[in-house]
């Protein structure tokens, strides 16, 4: 029988949603879930095929993993699970790339006009019981740049479009995007962000972008313009941003990801007043285990079948 372990570190209400879900779809599969890395002992020998988030996983559990032929991340990323040491070349992964769009751009845009508007300052006098009135600032008329062009990106750029912003791509491929007005190669990086108002991160983490929003991407910014990160922690020198933010060298930044996650207590990102802080919250909604679990079990269909070749998101490595 083929075995498949599922390991979710989330909230029993919703990895019961992908249990169930699988479990009616699959009777002849042997599912086990288990809700952390130190808890796979049991069932990793023996699986075929793990369902996972790549921050869920752990070394240890692909050295125990001897049976294993595929892997479906329920992310996009796959930061911390293709890059493990343990990683047998033979074992497939693939991702759920495509699925969000819609979630993304609207954190992004949230992002945005959270900043325009000093949100975290309303929510700090709401604390307080203090009122007190400044203007706003607008995104009509504001040039907002994002870095990386992927599925992602190609689903913000005409939301941006739509609230009368211009957008500027930064991408490894220089190319025509609808929905963008123009885009620059990653070589332009720094010269591309000395017009804008908000640069809006969505590059994946790979060894390639660590850090490509360094101190001179960041010193090259103008002194009213927003740092936004939705794609992974790593792709920005954060020593550098909480030295520029400290000397208000750019206006703030909203952050869902981190290069430690949990972000520690003592961390200074989460003291700054120009800084909006998010624990990895932007591709999360509601709906995420309805568009994710398509994918997956047309997935496992095909590899029950062994028509290993043709899975979705096959992921290259």
């Amino acid at each position: 029988m083929t075995s498949l372990l599922m390991l979710l570190a989330m909230p029993p209400e919703i990895t019961t949603q992908y249990y169930a879900r699988l479990q009616a779809r699959f009777p002849a599969l042997d599912i086990h879930l288990v809700d952390h890395h130190s808890k796979v002992g049991p069932y990793i020998g023996s699986a075929d095929i793990l369902v996972t988030f790549g921050p869920m996983l752990t070394n240890k559990v692909l050295c125990q993993a001897t049976n294993l032929k595929w892997i479906q991340a329920l992310g996009t990323g796959v930061d911390n699970l293709a890059d493990l040491p343990s990683l047998r070349r033979d074992i497939i992964i693939t991702n759920v790339r495509g699925i969000h769009g819609a979630a993304m751009s609207e954190a992004a845009i949230m992002a945005m006009l959270a900043l325009a508007r000093d949100f975290p300052r309303v929510i700090r006098n709401q604390d307080r019981h203090l009122w007190e009135r400044w203007p706003a600032r607008l995104l009509e008329g504001r040039c907002v740049g994002i870095l990386g062009i992927g599925v992602i990106a190609e689903a913000l750029a005409p939301r941006c479009k739509a609230l009368g912003m211009s957008v500027v791509g930064i991408s490894s491929v220089k190319r025509a995007v609808a929905g963008f007005d123009r885009v620059c190669g990653r070589e332009e990086l720094v010269s591309a962000v000395r017009e804008l108002d908000y640069l809006v991160v969505l590059t994946p983490y790979s060894p390639a972008t660590r850090h490509i929003v360094d101190i001179a991407v960041l010193s090259a910014m103008k002194p009213t313009s927003y740092l936004i990160n939705l794609a992974r922690g790593g792709v920005i020198d954060e020593e550098a941003l909480i030295k520029v933010l400290q000397n208000t060298q750019i206006a703030g930044a909203a952050l869902d990801v981190f290069s430690q996650e949990p972000l520690p207590e003592d961390h200074p990102l989460w003291s700054m007043k120009n800084v909006i802080a998010m624990p990895h919250l932007g591709g999360f909604f509601d709906g995420y285990p309805d568009r994710a679990l398509p994918v997956v079990e047309e997935n496992i269909r095909r590899f029950l079948a062994g028509d290993l070749s043709n899975m979705i998101n096959i992921v290259t490595r």
